[in-house]
C-alpha cells in the first residue's frame, strides 16, 4: 500500500532489515508500488528474473510483512498476487534509556455504519452479496441494512462517521490523526479519465480534497465478488490524510494547513469524519467507497490516533 509508513527498530525487527538487505527485493518492493498490485509472473518479466528467484524473494519479504500476497484463481490453475504494504520506510535508532514508542490506536469503521448522509443518484449500496434496496434512491441510505454495506456510491453530497475519541476517555495528546480508504470517482458504468475532488471534514472542519482521476473498471477488484458486473467500479485508490501539529497531508503531500489544534479533537468525545464532493467542487465527478469485501484493498474507513 503506497500510503503507509513503517518505522522500524534496527535492533528489534531483524527480520525487516535482512529482507531489505537485497537490492532486487528493493526493486520488488517499489515496482509494486509503481505498478501496483502483480503476480509472481509479472514481477518476474518485469524484473528480467527466473520465475523461481523471484518468488524466494518475493516469499521473504511476505515473510517480513513488507508485501501481502492474495491467491486467485487464473486461467490454469491458481495465481499468487502480490501487493505493496508500505510507501515508505523508515529506520529508526530508539534511545533505549527513555524506551520510546509509538503509540497509536487504529479503529476500522464499517463504510455502512454512517450516522449522517445527504446524496444524490447515481447512488446505490451494496453487500458482498448482493445490492441493497433500489439503485439510484437516496432514501435507500436510511435501510438498515446499509451496516452490511461493502461498496457505496454517489454522484454528489457525502456520508458522515462518528469515530470513538479515545484520547478524551484517556486525557491524552494527541500527536496526529490519519483517516485511510479506498476510493474512486463515480460515473453511470465506468471511466479511469473522469476526475473527481473528493474531500473530507473532520468535525465540521475541511481538511482537503484528493482528485481521483477516475472510475476503474479495466479489471476486477482483487476482492469484488463474481456475481458484482464487470461494468460496476470495480477498485479504488488507497489514500491515507494525515492532521498533525504542521498542517494536513494527503500521502506525504501538503493540501491544508488545518492542524490537530485547529480541529479542536479534545473538545469532542467523538470524532465526526465526514467525506464527500464539496459543493464548490472544481471537479464534482462523485464518489466510490470501497469496503472489506471490494476493490484492491479489503479494509473498511479507519482512523489511526498517534498519541
Amino acid at each position: 500500500m503506497e500510503t503507509k509508513l513503517l518505522t522500524v527498530d534496527p535492533m528489534k525487527d531483524t527480520e525487516v532489515v535482512e529482507a531489505l538487505g537485497s537490492a532486487t527485493r528493493i526493486e520488488i518492493l517499489n515496482l509494486l508500488r509503481l505498478k501496483g498490485p502483480l503476480n509472481v509472473n509479472d514481477i518476474a518479466a518485469h524484473m528480467k528474473l527466473p520465475q523461481s528467484t523471484a518468488a524466494i524473494n518475493i516469499k521473504s519479504l511476505e515473510k517480513a510483512g513488507l508485501i501481502e500476497t492474495h491467491t486467485m484463481k487464473a486461467s490454469k490453475g491458481n495465481q499468487k498476487i502480490c501487493s505493496s504494504v508500505y510507501g515508505e520506510i523508515l529506520i529508526r535508532f530508539e534511545n533505549r534509556s527513555t524506551s520510546l514508542r509509538e503509540d497509536v490506536v487504529a479503529v476500522s469503521m464499517p463504510i455502512g455504519l454512517f450516522t449522517e448522509f445527504e446524496v444524490g443518484p447515481p447512488c446505490g449500496l451494496c453487500s458482498v452479496n448482493n445490492v441493497i434496496g433500489m439503485l439510484d434512491v437516496p432514501g435507500v441510505f436510511l435501510d438498515p441494512q446499509r451496516m452490511q454495506a461493502a461498496l457505496l456510491w454517489f454522484t454528489r453530497g457525502y456520508v458522515e462517521y462518528k469515530f470513538p475519541n479515545n484520547a478524551k476517555v484517556s486525557g491524552r495528546r494527541i500527536r496526529k490523526v490519519e483517516f485511510s480508504a479506498e476510493l474512486s470517482s463515480e460515473t453511470p458504468a465506468t471511466n479511469s479519465n473522469w476526475p473527481s475532488d473528493i474531500s473530507i471534514w473532520v468535525n465540521g472542519i475541511k481538511a482537503g480534497h484528493w482528485t481521483s482521476p477516475g472510475d476503474f473498471g479495466d479489471r476486477r477488484g482483487l476482492y469484488s465478488p463474481s456475481w458484482w458486473k464487470l461494468s460496476g467500479s470495480q477498485y479504488g485508490k488507497l489514500k491515507t490524510w494525515s492532521i498533525d501539529d504542521q498542517g494536513t497531508w494527503i500521502d506525504g503531500t501538503m493540501v491544508s494547513m488545518q492542524t490537530i489544534t485547529s480541529l479542536g479533537l479534545h473538545d469532542h468525545h467523538s470524532i465526526r469524519f465526514r467525506i464527500g464532493i464539496d459543493e464548490t467542487a472544481g471537479n464534482p465527478g462523485g464518489l466510490n467507497i470501497f469496503g472489506k469485501g471490494f476493490g484492491d484493498f479489503d479494509q473498511d474507513i479507519v482512523m489511526s490516533l498517534y498519541f
